[in-house]
């Protein structure tokens, strides 16, 4: 709960709520917590439990078919390791949303925030608006039924002010997706494909980057310098 950080005033949306252990603590923490469980029979034990406590509203449903809430919020989670996909998908669609906290499994933590010097190209098409930070690791022996590998704290947090104007962030993932496309045998190669071979040097010369660099080994912040050097700024 440390990690997650909750905002005393806001609302907070928990993803798999289960016996509602992080709900009670979540409730100490904030303003509202809307609890889901997509299990009713879970859903109803934790309703039944917390019924004295006005901070908590639980819902029998499924957070993916959830609308966001008309003010700022926060959305914890210990959920499923087969939907985190789109449950990350929903938080970064979701424009309302300062933080995002979840347990997923180590290797998914990892891979989103560069754990093996490698980035992944959700994080950086998205890194300009939001920040990826992994936190604390979490050993599967703590978990009953024992799940077979170990989990990890991933926090998402929306930038105030985000590294590239809003408006260019359409032009800013379309050089991603470009980038990553392989096209070429290499990042060079690729971004040659739309931009002058001249430029694409110089881009790379300010970034700090090989001509030969893998895709994946390319920071989020050399991507930044790359798209200002690449637009001209």
């Amino acid at each position: 709960m440390r990690f997650a950080d909750p905002d005393p005033g806001e609302v907070v949306l928990e993803v798999g709520a289960g016996n509602g252990v992080i709900t009670r603590e979540l409730a100490r923490l904030c303003r509202r917590v809307v609890a889901y469980e997509i299990d009713r029979h879970f859903a109803d034990r934790l309703r039944e439990a917390t019924a004295g406590d006005p901070r908590i509203e639980v819902v029998a449903g499924d957070f993916l078919k959830s609308s966001q809430p008309k003010v700022p919020f926060s959305v914890v989670g210990n959920i499923p390791f087969g939907n985190t996909a789109d449950i990350v998908d929903w938080c970064l669609n979701a424009r309302r949303l300062r933080t995002t906290t979840l347990i997923t499994q180590l290797e998914y933590a990892r891979k989103r925030t560069g754990g093996y010097r490698r980035w992944s190209r959700l994080t950086v098409a998205t890194w300009p608006e939001v920040e990826w930070r992994m936190g604390e690791r979490i050993s599967r022996h703590w978990f009953r039924p024992v799940p077979a590998v170990d989990s990890a704290v991933l926090r998402l947090e929306r930038r105030p002010v985000p590294l590239i104007p809003p408006g260019l962030m359409h032009d800013f993932r379309d050089l991603v997706e470009t980038g990553f496309t392989g096209k070429g045998g290499s990042l060079d190669a690729s971004l040659r494909r739309r931009f002058p071979a001249r430029r694409v040097a110089a881009a790379f010369r300010r970034a700090r980057l090989e001509q030969g660099v893998v895709v994946a080994y390319v920071t989020p912040g050399q991507w930044i310098t790359l798209f200002e050097e690449l637009r001209g700024r």
